[in-house]
């Protein structure tokens, strides 16, 4: 099974609930685009963005220890999708939905199809958080010894 890996910190524990801090990759690592791709740009702006994930783990690491944190290429594959085409989608129909109840005004349609793409976020968010104690059961937190070089 192929996996994603990402290297992580261990910020803050309670109990059993640990808190990871990731640094945020993106896309690209330094191709001859990265002045005019979107991707690029956005790295040189944001240079440092950190992610913060709350995971339970039956034996917590120490605060500063370095974890790895394996998540199957196919769930993430799976969300990515989701994250990406339901929003899309609402866009479209409801662009379509816009023109289809008032043909002669353009504001209609934007309007509605920005309203439907909003939506979608709210309602994806509300969805994934369900989703996470799947997420959780997917996701293995293995502890980093400090002389394997990661």
């Amino acid at each position: 099974m192929i996996m994603i890996r990402e290297l992580g910190e261990v910020v803050k524990i309670d109990g059993h609930w640990v808190t990871i801090q990731t640094h945020l990759q993106t896309g690209c690592g330094g191709c001859k685009q990265q002045n005019v791709c979107g991707a690029g740009v956005l790295a040189k702006a944001l240079p440092n963005r950190r992610g913060l994930l709350d995971v339970w783990l039956q034996e917590p690491p120490t605060v500063g220890s370095q974890v790895e944190l394996l998540l199957p290429e196919k769930a993430m594959m799976q969300f990515s999708v989701l994250l990406y085409l339901i929003p899309l989608l609402s866009l479209f129909i409801g662009a379509w939905f816009g023109y289809w109840l008032v043909p002669s005004h353009e504001g209609a349609s934007i309007a509605l199809g920005l309203l439907a793409f909003a939506l979608s976020f709210w309602q994806l968010r509300r969805w994934l958080r369900g989703r996470d104690t799947r997420v959780q059961k997917l996701l293995q937190v293995n502890l980093v010894s400090p002389n394997s070089g990661s």
